[in-house]
């Protein structure tokens, strides 16, 4: 159950960096193990200090500067933790305004969700302890990714139940798509697209299927809880295995853009910022179409790909996709 348990590590991470944040005083191990829930069910103190141990080096690693200090006035023996809020915080800096542009289009990857959730229980147990919590430490601490791929909430759910699905899917280069029946495993994000690795049930063996590639409902079939995911599934390693060698020469496809529109895609054709009021015929270099469709379809509709074809086919695909997610027939 690989997956279940990736989800719990990172759901005690965020509970104790949320713990350290929502200090102003030191805590010490104790508390740290009072506030946050998982290491309350460790069966001994001996299991939460190898654990605690494991996950300050791993925040450590992330660059969460987590420091030490002494915990009582009175003893200098006993320790305790907090994170540096000076050095966890960003320096004050400036942009330009194409810069603050492109961050306002990354902010939308963001839904702010502070003091909920696994926040609320931490805070509340510190409070509980008798512990000074600063609420306002906490803006943006947990972060949820949002994707405009139709499938991923309902294969994360499955995931996450570990509930068989089916759907369609179209292989690269196959004329016509086909119906699969799969176990999934893990939703998981390679170089800008999300995958599905799951148990295909159909072929009795591993595989991984491009989310922007499944064509309409993704159906849950059967029971929760109907399987059990391998403890050694590496999904990143599974994706990038499958993706080995299937690098495409570049090709060009023509685009029909809307005056003062589809910045990103002017700015992939090169278009002068003098002709940014105008409709433009631009041409865009790509290896990968499907890449290339969902960039259109996020600007639609003052994007048009006027060529080659099984980009305009793609990009159709995931507008029909969005209008049947919601309801629509068209």
């Amino acid at each position: 159950m690989a997956a279940a348990s990736g989800d719990r590590r990172t759901e005690r991470l965020l509970n104790l960096v949320i713990a350290l944040l929502s200090t102003r005083t030191w805590l010490t191990k104790e508390q740290i193990r009072r506030a946050v829930p998982q290491y309350e069910d460790c069966a001994s103190t001996d299991a939460f200090d190898r654990m605690f141990e494991r996950d300050k080096e791993e925040l450590r690693e992330l660059g969460v500067p987590l420091v030490t200090g002494s915990a009582s006035a009175w003893f200098d023996d006993e320790q305790g933790y907090k994170v540096d809020r000076d050095a966890y915080a960003l320096p004050a800096v400036s942009f330009t305004p194409a810069e603050l542009a492109v961050l306002s289009l990354a902010a939308r990857v963001w839904a702010q969700a502070s003091l909920a959730g696994p926040a609320a229980r931490a805070v509340t147990k510190l409070r509980a302890l008798g512990v000074d919590v600063d609420e306002q430490s906490l803006v943006g601490v947990e972060p949820r990714v949002r994707t405009a791929e139709p499938a991923f909430e309902p294969l994360y759910a499955a995931a996450r139940d570990r509930q068989r699905v089916t759907f369609t899917y179209r292989r690269p280069g196959a004329a016509e798509p086909s119906r699969r029946s799969v176990q999934p495993w893990q939703v998981t994000s390679w170089r800008g697209h999300w995958y599905l690795v799951a148990h295909d049930l159909d072929r009795a063996a591993p595989r991984v299927f491009r989310l922007s590639r499944i064509e309409g409902t993704v159906r849950r079939t059967g029971p929760a809880g109907a399987y059990d995911v391998p403890d050694d599934v590496d999904g990143r390693a599974m994706i990038a295995a499958a993706q080995a060698g299937r690098e495409s020469a570049p090709r060009t496809a023509r685009l029909r853009l809307a005056p003062g529109a589809a910045g990103q895609l002017r700015l992939r054709a090169g278009v002068p910022a003098a002709d940014a009021g105008r409709e433009v015929v631009a041409e865009v270099e790509f290896t990968d179409a499907e890449e290339l469709a969902a960039t259109v379809a996020a600007a639609a509709p003052h994007a048009v790909v006027l060529g080659p074809d099984d980009v305009r086919d793609a990009v159709l695909r995931r507008l029909r996709g969005v209008l049947a997610a919601h309801g629509g027939t068209r």
